[in-house]
């Protein structure tokens, strides 16, 4: 085969968005962990929060693999005790959006009105204001605070961070509508009659 038809059946990468209810259980995210660092799969953001159910976490991980390596990965996933449902989505089934913060000095803020307008091009507001620096936060898209650090370094961005990935499914009712479901549909056993109780006499008879 040649390679020009290699690369034509490759599968291509991209990003994936996996989404892991959990319960909260300590050791859980090292043992998540150890299933993408067996397969030598990079995680490019982690984000746990609580989830629409009480007592249920849900994970957000973000990788940039072929679907069959993510499918693979999320059944791996569902194999550990605590966890309840693992979901994957592209980029383009995802609202999702991450935190930066910008720290800059603030004489420079003070004496050039370009960085305001910067600033509000970018949808960034101050939260914190000293004289010897200020802080500005901006949510968006990694192409969006990326641009803000290159518009800032000019001007002598200080500090800068980024929080990791959160997403909402836009195809979804909710895991707590499912849980409800399955819930109906498979309501808890029966107590078991106990087939030696009617011969009770027999059997504890010495």
């Amino acid at each position: 085969m040649s390679d020009q038809n290699q690369k034509e059946t490759t599968p291509e990468k991209q990003e994936y968005n996996i989404t892991v209810y959990t319960e909260n259980q300590i050791g859980l995210l090292s043992r998540i962990a150890i299933i993408f660092t067996r397969r030598k799969i990079n995680i490019d953001s982690l984000n746990t929060s609580p989830s629409e159910i009480d007592s249920i976490h849900r994970f957000n991980i973000v990788i940039n693999e072929t679907e069959d390596v993510v499918r693979k990965v999320t059944r791996q996933i569902e194999k550990q005790v605590e966890v309840l449902k693992v979901y994957y989505h592209t980029n383009e089934d995802v609202v999702w959006q991450e935190m930066a913060l910008y720290k800059v000095p603030t004489d420079a803020i003070a004496e050039k009105a370009l960085v305001e307008r910067l600033l509000r091009e970018n949808g960034a507001r101050a939260v914190l204001i000293r004289k010897d620096y200020t802080v500005f936060e901006t949510t968006g898209h990694r192409s969006e605070t990326d641009s803000l650090i290159a518009a800032l370094q000019p001007f002598g961005l200080i500090e800068f961070v980024r929080s990791a990935r959160i997403a909402i499914i836009k195809d979804s009712d909710g895991f707590n509508r499912k849980l409800r479901e399955f819930e109906r549909i498979e309501p808890g056993q029966d107590p078991v009659e106990n087939e030696f109780l009617n011969d009770r006499d027999k059997v504890f008879s010495m």
